[in-house]
């Protein structure tokens, strides 16, 4: 077992690392930016390095910076957590060449999933379901047009380097294609640095479904059920549950055994998603495979009392998974607290917290790494915690959501809790009927009128 690890990260997911090391009595490096010098992850590691100032590039993405940290402080392992570099294959790479081990899958195993036409090519050989589209980049207009046409419209172009729904159209009609590629084109290029575009077939009323995975140095792999990401807003996910409402035990098992194909294909090692699109009839097509740890894992381990950093950190030591297959037998849901405005087009609201009290009680988790005092500094993503309940079914579990989301006060920035309320006692999302568009459509109450 590794003796020291150094975290990759920040914030809540630092933490969440932190605190299954000091159970296995693994020693912690924390890194981090000047702008996070009062985060807790700094106080809670047993040792923490300053890597640069405070944007991402200086810092967090900075490759010579964190080996430079891995080895003065003798650590044997590296934690990416998610976002930043934790699929960046490069970096897996390095790892390797400095003898420190990076818990998570090898740099090929990222680059054949990271590219999106690379990683449907895997799939289709190893006969997971796939969304009918080209078999590779749409390199002129006319060629796009005549695919488009062949397929059938509605199709939705997308960046090949993409990530976050940059890169993305949907075209409805031939008249709109050549305006909404180059628009998509542009956007690929700004994003990634890569213009590749791709088109697939326009799935209606989607659901985002994903199945949690893991697998061994040995060729072992499991899944542990799915969950469901299909609140969204803009493609960024709002809130997880786990089982999904509209998950039938049949086709559970499908998407299980098609994840366990889809990682079996690329001998993959550590924990990481299959993520599906599910139409209204209950066909599914795998979009993506994310090679790393996802902010809604809580979810999961909530439902079948597994821990996933765990698991990560035993694979990447060697330690054989138990190859089971595990189904939920309670019900999870998390939210997203962000450091948004919902009532301004959810614009970011960096500042000071002037109070914050969380909630307590059975059923209910905070992930988390702010408190009162604390100053959210502008550079990062604006998400500030997790708030997730458990209980034995999905009613229960919305139930002691309510509950715990009007006992959360947070003072002095903006949030997402209000959003949240509204959704709890929104009457479509209680009976389960939503797709990846609910939110286009969800209206958001003003505040004095929302009780």
């Amino acid at each position: 077992m590794f003796k020291k690890i150094l975290i990759a990260n920040r914030g809540e997911i630092a933490m969440r690392v932190i605190r299954t090391c000091k159970e296995m009595g693994i020693k912690t490096v924390a890194v981090y930016s000047t702008a996070d010098k009062e985060s807790l992850h700094v106080r809670f590691a047993d040792e923490a390095v300053c890597i640069g100032p405070p944007a991402s590039a200086d810092s967090y993405l900075n490759i010579p910076k964190i080996m430079a940290a891995a080895e003065i402080t003798n650590a044997d392992a590296i934690h990416p957590g998610y976002g930043f570099l934790a699929e960046n294959a490069s970096f897996s790479e390095i790892c390797e060449e400095y003898n420190i081990k990076f818990i998570g899958p090898g740099p090929e195993m990222i680059r054949k999933m990271g590219d999106k036409i690379t990683a449907k090519e895997t799939m289709i050989e190893a006969g997971v379901p796939v969304v009918p589209g080209s078999e590779g980049l749409i390199t002129d207009i006319a060629a796009g047009k005549k695919l488009a046409k062949k397929i059938g419209y509605p199709v939705m172009l997308k960046a090949t380097a993409g990530g976050g729904g940059k890169g993305m159209r949907r075209v409805f009609a031939e008249k709109d294609f050549e305006k909404e590629f180059r628009s998509a084109q542009k956007e690929a290029k700004a994003s990634f640095g890569n213009d590749g575009i791709y088109i697939e077939k326009l799935i209606e009323e989607p659901r985002h479904i994903e199945i949690q995975i893991a697998g061994d140095q040995y060729g072992n792999v499991c899944h542990l059920s799915e969950r469901d990401c299909s609140i969204q807003r803009r493609h960024q996910k709002l809130v997880e549950e786990c089982p999904s409402p509209f998950v039938d035990q049949a086709l559970r098992e499908k998407m299980g055994n098609s994840a366990i194909k889809a990682a079996e294909a690329i001998n993959y090692e550590g924990v990481g998603t299959v993520e599906f699109l599910v139409d209204k009839n209950k066909d599914y097509y795998f979009m993506e495979m994310n090679t790393r740890i996802q902010v809604e894992h809580p979810v999961t381990e909530e439902v079948i009392d597994y821990d996933l950093i765990k698991e990560q950190i035993k694979i990447a030591a060697g330690i054989p998974i138990t190859g089971r297959e595990y189904f939920p037998r309670l019900h999870a849901i998390e939210v997203r607290i962000n450091a948004e405005d919902p009532y301004n087009d959810f614009r970011p609201s960096p500042g000071v917290i002037t109070e914050l009290h969380t909630p307590k009680g059975h059923g209910v988790r905070v992930d988390t790494h702010v408190y009162g005092g604390y100053a959210i500094p502008p550079h990062y993503d604006s998400m500030i915690g997790k708030l997730i309940t458990v209980a034995q079914t999905r009613e229960e579990a919305i139930a002691t959501m309510k509950r715990a989301l009007d006992e959360f006060i947070l003072e002095g920035v903006k949030t997402t809790i209000p959003f949240h309320k509204q959704l709890m006692e929104n009457k479509d999302f209680v009976e389960g009927n939503f797709t990846t568009h609910f939110l286009e459509t969800f209206e958001l109450q003003p505040e004095e009128d929302k009780d």
